[in-house]
């Protein structure tokens, strides 16, 4: 019974043979196509006006009048402020008074020196005399002198005493309330006066990125930058690069540059965070793939190419500028050739694929157009 038992055929093993792996892998594909890709640059910015002023007082006294509303937009030259002057109206009759007796002298002094200078012709009086007389008329040209700065120099306190717009701009919240005694230089001074038409917006460049922008502004080309919210989703205004830095920050090996916002609405706010997007060039006649087709192995970045076979080959590329759509690729595929964008999961080279008809249509690529993504060297 035994020896039958052994003997007799294992039905199951021969049923259980497989026929085969699972079947072809599905995946979606694009066609490698040539268009233009704007090479875009993305970085956080902050909006920082061209001109912010601490309005502050030159000289000590008491505040009388506040002459502007808080939040309004006023011109250079425009009074905003008014200390008492009747201290300095004081000292201005003094001097003033000062001066005139001393012109007054200056001229006696004059005639005397005239007349003695006439009378040392005769030889009818002597010489030092006449010396003597001269001396005292330039002494008392320099006491003239000194009494007319004084009287100068009041003039210039109750000017000051009118404290004016340094520059065009929108005041802010006021520091100090009519009333109080200020003093010259105090740290909070009065108010801060803002220039916020134009407005600029100071970003950071990565070093790698100075020489084309440099050579751009070199060339006197203009470099039109963008500016998005923080969420980088809706743009806000647009403007022009201005200016780089004069040195790289090399604890970030990034260079910072300024841009010029006309802001004619104020819809960028000082301090206010933003995504400035810089449109450095554009690469034309590139080729490209959608960005999603490109993998990472030990090698690299590749992509599956289809084949006229419906077999898959992993194909080692160069990539280049790329935004969130599209990549450039500077070797590595062709112009028509199919690559795989979807359901790579389970491919590897060698293995055959099926491809929905409506995948070759859908998914093909096409120029890069879309100016908002940010383009960045692969």
């Amino acid at each position: 019974m035994l020896a039958v038992a052994f003997l007799r055929p294992h039905h199951s093993d021969m049923t259980s043979k497989k026929h085969g792996a699972s079947g072809d892998q599905p995946v979606a594909v694009a066609t490698v196509g040539r268009g233009e890709m704007p090479v875009i640059l993305t970085e956080l910015g902050t909006v920082v006006p061209i001109t912010t002023v601490t309005v502050q007082s030159r000289i000590d006294g008491y505040l009388m009048q506040v002459l502007f509303t808080e939040g309004q937009h006023v011109h250079k030259g425009d009074l905003l402020a008014l200390i008492d002057t009747r201290p300095y109206d004081v000292l201005l009759a003094q001097y003033e008074g000062q001066l005139a007796q001393d012109v007054a002298q200056l001229r006696a002094a004059q005639v005397d020196n005239a007349r003695y200078q006439r009378l040392i012709q005769q030889n009818s009086v002597a010489a030092m005399t006449a010396k003597d007389q001269q001396y005292k008329v330039e002494q008392l040209e320099g006491t003239v002198k000194s009494d007319q700065a004084l009287v100068d120099n009041e003039k210039l306190q109750i000017a000051y005493c009118h404290i004016l717009a340094p520059v065009d701009g929108r005041v802010g919240i006021r520091a100090v309330d009519m009333g109080n005694y200020i003093t010259a230089g105090q740290t909070s001074g009065l108010v801060t006066l803002t220039q916020m038409q134009p407005i600029s917006v100071i970003f950071t460049l990565p070093e790698n990125d100075i020489g084309p922008v440099a050579e751009r502004l070199r060339q006197g080309s203009p470099l039109t930058v963008e500016a998005w919210d923080s969420a980088n989703l809706s743009k806000i205004a647009t403007g022009q690069a201005s200016v780089l830095d004069s040195q790289i920050d090399t604890s970030t090996g990034t260079v910072r540059m300024r841009a010029i916002f006309a802001n004619s609405q104020e819809e960028l706010f000082p301090n206010q965070f933003v995504n400035a997007r810089m449109l450095v060039s554009t690469d034309h006649d590139a080729l490209l793939v959608p960005t999603n087709a490109l993998q990472t192995g030990p090698n690299g970045q590749f992509v599956y190419v289809v084949k006229a076979d419906d077999t898959v080959e992993v194909r080692n590329v160069k990539a280049g500028h790329a935004n969130n759509a599209m990549t450039v690729l500077t070797d590595g595929v062709k112009e028509g050739e199919r690559v795989v964008t979807d359901g790579v999961d389970h491919l590897r080279d060698g293995v055959k694929v099926t491809i929905p008809a409506a995948e070759t249509t859908d998914h093909d690529a096409t120029p890069a157009t879309d100016h908002g993504k940010h383009a960045k060297k692969g």
